[in-house]
Parts: C-alpha cells; structure tokens; sequence
C-alpha cells in the first residue's frame, strides 16, 4: 500500500483530477437517479380507473342550438348506440375526464357559518355511472341510482345542485378527519347562506383530478348525478371496453355517431392512457434527459480514467519492466494498477457523497423535493467503484504484459 501511496504522491495532478471526476458525477449521478425514480412514481400514479387501457372518451358537439327535450333525446339516443357496439362493457356521459387538463372545480365546506372554503374539490359529472364505467373502488355507502340524478337546462339562469354526491378518501379525510365514515355528512357547494348542500352517499378509494396535481388536492375529487341538456347539443361519453377491444370499439363509435349524426357534427376521440403521456410529456422528457446526461457522465469518467491508467503505464514502462525483471508476475502488476485505481475511487467517492448530499440539500430548500435515501448513495459506491475497475483492467493489462527485458534497455 504505501509504495502505491508514494507513487500516486509523486503524480498527484492526475490522482486529483480523476478523484475529482468521480465525486461530481457521483453527486450528479445520485441525485438525478433519485429525480428520475420520482418523476416515475409520479407518472405511475394510479388514477382511480381500472385498466386504464380499455377506457376511451368521445365527444359530440353539434353545430346548432336546439330545446333541452332534443339534446336529452339526442343524449339517450348516442348513449344507446355506443352500448350496442360489440365489445362495449359500459358507457357514461361525463363533463371531464382524470389527466385531460379539463377543469371543473369548486369550493366546498362542511358548515354554512364558514367563512373560508374547507377545499377545493374537482368535480365530475354524469347522468350515468361512473364508479361502474370506470371500476373504481368504492370503499363506503352506494352508487347512484336513476332518481339521484339531477336533469337541468343548461341555458337557466340557475341550475341547483344535486343532493346527493360522492367523494374520494382524500377529499373525506380532508373534510371530515378522524375516524368514522363520511357516507350521511352534509356537504356544502361554496360558503354562506347561499351554499347548496348535498348528502355524502358514497366513498371511492381514489379518483385523480383533470390536471393530476401531484399534491394531496390532486386526489380531491366528487361525482355528482347530474345531466346538462340545452343549448349547444351534445355530450362527452365515456366508454370502456373489454380487455384488446378498445381500439376496434374507439373506430367503430366514431364511424357509428357520424353516420346517425342529424346535424354537422365535430367530433374527438382520445384514449386515457393519450391523456396520460400528454400530461406527463415533460415529466418524461426530464426523465430521458437526466438518463443521458447520468450515461454520458459515466462515459466521461471512464474515458478519464482509462486515459490517466494509459498515461501512468507508459510513463513505467521501465519500473515495470524492472519489477518483471525482480520476479513480479503479470497478476502483480495488474493488482497493482487496479488497487491505485481503487483508492483514487474511494477518495472520489467519498467527496462525491458529500457532494450529493449537499447538492440534494439544495434541492429540498429551493424545489421541496423529497431528501436523498441512503440507498442511491451506496449503488453509486457500487457503480464508481465497478466503473473504475473495468476502466482500468485494459491499460493495467498492458502494463502486465511488459516484458521483463525492458529493464536493461536505457532510459
């Protein structure tokens, strides 16, 4: 160990830039790990739909403006069609779907003396079923039932609101925390006197929002049975299908709505996992991003120490070739050059995990991000040191492989 030591203190330049190398893209490597391993968490964030694969949405909005008795025709009539394609396991008008970017929201509160809303909730609409459309989880109390649903012009100037109404768990727990269930609780739209109430009948486990916050409000949603009819006719239905049949279905509801279409027509088509991408687009590019720039640094670090290893073997040629000459054999020299490598390693690895915790420090403080678990600090050890002794095995070869008759050659 100390003849190596003396060495490495005889050509400390490049034992300190290599050392450095290690600890910046150790610190860099980690904590971009780290925010990739989040960003994916996030993007894996259930929505509350089942088999989100076999979902898709379709949207109608008819170029005329007709009496709210023809849209509810019009609506029942699209609704029945969509129901009788081959592979359709269930179908539900909707205002807003989760991930689409739509929004819908309202401030809610569990007391009419209020003065500040207790949250503010996401609001999903249907004259049908959800929670059967969507399979989600009902966790508390009972779906809708045909006379829960509320039918109401959409042209009045005022629309009352549903009495009855179900919540997420997140959005329950918010209202009413403790224990107990929130199935009978009284939920009121807005603050004041002039809040509309409505009976708390159901509980889901979960149902994301349109915009999929990554905060607990992402998950502050309610269903209401409500049915808008009036004004620009159409509607938005949402379909699920069974398991490999949605792109089949998704082509024959459009070809099916077009064809019974009375007036022009403009109508969309999209799938929840499209949503899914487009709102996650950038969270996936900052992903690609921070996997090429951790794959590109450890390019880098590897050709930095290939390169020192390569410059230190030809400037021994002749130390080696002694040693060869004394009885060295080739797996002592390689051992040689290969613990060098180590040491330089761990000095480089112990700055760098300073390095990194410091670095993450920084981001908690100025992004709120979550702190840096111990576990990426160890399978950077592990990747710099594995790092290190591939780099050097090629060079410390060719070292080895000197000939001991290059100790009686002349400098």
């Amino acid at each position: 160990m100390n003849p190596i030591l003396s060495a490495l203190m005889r050509n400390k330049t490049g034992a300190v830039l290599v050392a450095i190398q290690v600890a910046i893209s150790m610190a860099i490597l980690a904590n971009a790990l780290h925010i990739v391993n989040l960003r994916q968490a996030v993007m894996a964030r259930p929505s509350g739909i089942a088999d989100e694969s076999s979902v898709f949405y379709v949207s109608t909005r008819y170029l005329t403006r007709e009496t709210a008795e023809y849209d509810r025709a019009l609506q029942l009539r699209e609704t029945a069609r969509l129901r009788a394609i081959p592979g359709v396991a269930s179908v539900a008008t909707t205002n807003q779907m989760p991930l689409s970017n739509q929004a819908r929201r309202s401030s809610v509160s569990v007391d009419r003396k209020q003065l500040n809303e207790s949250a503010g909730a996401w609001i999903y609409q249907t004259g049908d079923s959800l929670v059967a459309t969507w399979q989600l989880k009902l966790v508390a109390g009972r779906d809708f039932k045909p006379d829960d649903v509320l039918e109401l012009d959409s042209q009045a100037s005022h629309n009352g609101t549903p009495k009855t109404v179900i919540v997420t768990s997140a959005l329950a727990a918010k209202l009413w925390p403790g224990p107990g269930s929130a199935v009978g609780k009284t939920l009121f739209f807005g603050v004041g006197d002039d809040a509309e109430e409505s009976e708390v009948i159901g509980v889901v486990e979960r149902l994301q929002s349109p915009g999929a916050q990554i905060d607990e409000q992402g998950d502050f949603s309610l269903i209401q049975p409500f049915r808008g009819v009036g004004g620009i006719p159409g509607a938005t239905y949402t379909v699920r299908t069974a398991p490999g049949e949605r792109d089949r279905v998704m082509k024959e509801a459009e070809a099916a709505l077009h064809k019974d279409a009375t007036a022009p027509v403009i109508l969309s088509a999209k799938t929840t996992e499209s949503d899914r991408k487009q709102r996650y687009r950038a969270d996936m590019a900052l992903s690609w991003t921070l996997i090429a720039v951790s794959a590109l640094l450890l390019v880098i670090t590897a050709s930095g120490i290939v390169g020192m290893a390569s410059l230190w073997v030809t400037q021994r040629r002749k130390q080696i070739g002694v040693r060869r000459a004394l009885g060295a054999r080739r797996t002592d020299i390689l051992r040689y050059f290969i613990t060098e490598n180590i040491m330089i390693t761990a000095a480089g690895v112990a700055s760098g995990a300073v390095l990194a915790i410091g670095l993450n420090q920084l981001l908690v403080t100025k992004l709120e991000m979550a702190k840096l678990p111990l576990g990426y600090l160890l399978a950077g050890t592990g990747v710099f040191f594995a790092l290190g002794v591939i780099a050097v095995y090629g060079p410390a070869w060719r070292a080895a492989s000197i000939s001991p008759a290059l100790a009686t050659r002349s400098a």
